[in-house]
């Protein structure tokens, strides 16, 4: 028998003034969902410049939340900017924007409290982010998943490119997953 209470989640746009609680979600997400895939020295390192906020997704209207009973529980967005992935912490200079009739929009930063894990969170906000994405006239997506998040991409048709290490400090790699999805005929 299932014993897990349900979920009355509400998914909407980010806030500026959401910021903190992203910050928790993301430690929280990484140092528990991702364990099974990444040192904990390789999920430290990540922290900040790989998982983190990125306030133009937010500023953009592109980035949404779900909450349960006024929590967040949940994130995940999409961009119109060159920057595949990462934080804003280490980012100099302007993103600039991209052309959606020749470069794909950007599926970004997802992360999911541990207790809300394969409850259908990540799904709604990925349906969300591609009708946004069909809506600003994007016909394709592509996205950089970690080794956690690439079932979930590959459960909503998107094929890998490539297999590669993002170099982080102290000489360390994460291995990440960059993956494509036509929208759009």
């Amino acid at each position: 028998m299932n014993t897990t209470p349900p979920i009355h989640w509400n998914l909407r746009l980010a806030r500026m003034d959401d910021v903190p609680a992203l910050e928790e979600l993301i430690l929280l997400s990484v140092r528990a969902l991702q364990s099974q895939h990444y040192s904990p020295a390789q999920m430290e390192a990540a922290l900040g410049p790989v998982f983190g906020v990125d306030r133009q997704l937010i500023a953009d209207g592109t980035y949404f939340v779900v909450e349960d009973a006024g929590r967040i529980v949940g994130c995940g967005g999409w961009s119109m900017r060159k920057a595949v992935f990462g934080g804003d912490r280490a980012r100099t200079g302007a993103d600039e924007l991209i052309d959606p009739s020749s470069v794909p929009a950007r599926i970004r930063a997802f992360f999911v409290h541990p207790d809300f894990a394969r409850r259908g969170i990540g799904r709604a906000i990925l349906s969300a982010c591609e009708s946004a994405i069909i809506a600003a006239k994007f016909s394709n997506a592509e996205l950089v998943a970690t080794l956690a998040g690439e079932p979930l991409y590959a459960a909503f048709a998107y094929e890998v490119v490539e297999r590669y290490e993002v170099p982080m400090s102290g000489g360390l790699k994460l291995p990440v997953v960059r993956m494509k999805k036509r929208l759009l005929p």
